[in-house]
């Protein structure tokens, strides 16, 4: 793996043709839970392989590299988002405000591509909001600094976000 990166950092193109084909799949999916399509994934993927091939000299061999790829994806796709935000739309929570039951479980009946098309479904500000809390870990406050927003938004987008999603499971399975 040293060889490769070195390579990359070398700005050889057999090892950076190497380097995108063994990691593109993988990081085509951290792509595709930022984006609406898969257009757009592919597009946040090449960009974020721009960055890589651009900031892989400060990758220090500490910790999982496909970690330190995946965190500049994740960061390439909030850049996205920022560049696009005036595309995107908030939508109200009145327009979605039916109460979903406790006992409803529909999450246990989806396979993992469903439930990805049912977060690509989200309107692009609180799809990246989910992400970023929800399966990232990042918390409300880092949310906030990265995506230059109030933390108050960030808890806001989040609970609509849940609320969207709950619903659109009521609708399908109900």
């Amino acid at each position: 793996m040293e060889n490769l990166i070195d390579g990359c950092v070398k700005g050889k193109p057999k090892a950076r043709k190497e380097l995108f084909r063994r990691y593109q799949r993988i990081l085509l999916g951290t792509c595709l839970r930022y984006s609406r399509d898969k257009s757009e994934a592919e597009d946040i993927l090449l960009e974020g392989f721009i960055q890589i091939y651009s900031k892989l000299g400060t990758y220090s061999n500490n910790g999982s590299f496909e970690g330190w790829m995946k965190r500049v994806m994740v960061h390439t796709a909030i850049d996205y988002f920022r560049k696009n935000r005036k595309e995107n739309t908030h939508y109200n929570i009145e327009d979605y405000n039916d109460i979903v039951s406790e006992d409803f479980d529909a999450l246990e009946q989806l396979s993992a591509k469903e439930i990805l098309e049912l977060i690509q479904t989200l309107p692009q500000g609180y799809r990246v909001v989910f992400n970023l809390f929800a399966i990232e870990g990042y918390s409300h406050k880092e949310i906030a600094e990265k995506l230059e927003v109030a933390e108050s938004t960030s808890k806001s987008q989040v609970r609509k976000a849940r609320i969207w999603l709950m619903n659109r499971l009521k609708n399908n399975y109900d």
